[in-house]
């Protein structure tokens, strides 16, 4: 476990990042479908109880979200798929912020894709798959609310999806503080942290 993590501050909130946050040094996203546990996986990562605001309403997070590891690193929380109760503009918005940091973002050193190990591969997030392939962004998926299984169909699930998929992929649990060494493992190594 790396103690770096915990250090992890908010930066700032914004769809105009080309703007707002320098594109240097080097940045890890975490993506997947709304009520996935993005904000509960950054915080059991950062081991901070609510660096990144877990909602019970989905789609709450509506604009990137930056969160500060060290002076050249950064996490960024990318508005969830698949709930928004928004209108079609805002999410035209989000859609089109979202794209434009896939494809310019030169500090984006990896993405975390997050999948309900109940509810994995769903057609959105194979689209996003092929989109991170097409813009060669590295992923690592992460199976989160693997608590919610017993071990036996949890591994199962697991292997079902690393054999579908062909991706580095790990049990997710942030309620039970699982997999967090191996995300700090995959940090290290986008961060090129030694």
């Amino acid at each position: 476990m790396n103690p770096l993590y915990h250090r992890t501050q908010f930066l700032l909130s914004t769809l105009e990042f080309a703007r707002d946050v320098p594109d240097t040094g080097f940045e890890v996203a975490f993506v997947g479908r709304s009520n996935v546990g993005k904000s509960s996986a950054i915080n059991a990562i950062t081991n901070q109880k609510a660096l990144a605001r877990a909602s019970k309403t989905p789609g709450r997070t509506q604009q990137l979200v930056f969160f500060q590891v060290d002076a050249q690193r950064r996490l960024v929380d990318l508005p969830g798929y698949g709930f928004a109760k928004a209108s079609g503009q805002a999410q035209e918005r989000w859609r089109k912020a979202l794209e434009d940091y896939f494809q310019h973002r030169k500090c984006l050193k990896g993405v975390f894709l997050l999948m309900d190990i109940r509810h994995p591969l769903t057609a959105i997030d194979r689209l996003m798959i092929e989109w991170c392939h097409r813009l060669q962004r590295p992923l690592h998926v992460l199976l989160t609310k693997a608590d919610k299984l017993n071990y036996g169909p949890a591994k199962n699930t697991l292997l079902k999806v690393q054999q579908s998929l062909g991706l580095s992929c790990q049990l997710f649990s942030a309620t039970q503080k699982l997999g967090i060494d191996s995300a700090h493992a995959m940090l290290d190594r986008w961060f090129e942290i030694e």
